[in-house]
């Protein structure tokens, strides 16, 4: 019997956030799964969702280095990630 499959392996790999991602979660290697947790534990503790069309992130001091604007959609936080991780 095969062991227990890892899913995507790729997918759970931890990266290293950048200087700008680490203000937000943290500097250690993480998967990416846990720095998307992370990020949206930030934004609700500060309350940064949009009232109006919860899909859309409205950035404060750390985020808006981050995006690289004011707000985004939360579908492109997986992008945005990316750019932010080796």
């Amino acid at each position: 019997m095969p062991a227990k499959s890892k899913g995507n392996a790729k997918f759970m790999a931890p990266v290293t956030p950048d200087a700008v991602l680490a203000e937000i979660v943290g500097a250690k290697a993480m998967p990416r799964t846990e720095i998307v947790k992370k990020i949206w534990a930030y934004i609700k503790k500060n309350g940064l969702q949009d009232k109006k069309n919860k899909r859309m992130i409205n950035a404060d001091e750390k985020l808006s280095k981050f995006f690289g604007k004011k707000q985004i959609s939360m579908f492109d936080l997986a992008k945005l990630i990316s750019k932010h991780v080796k």
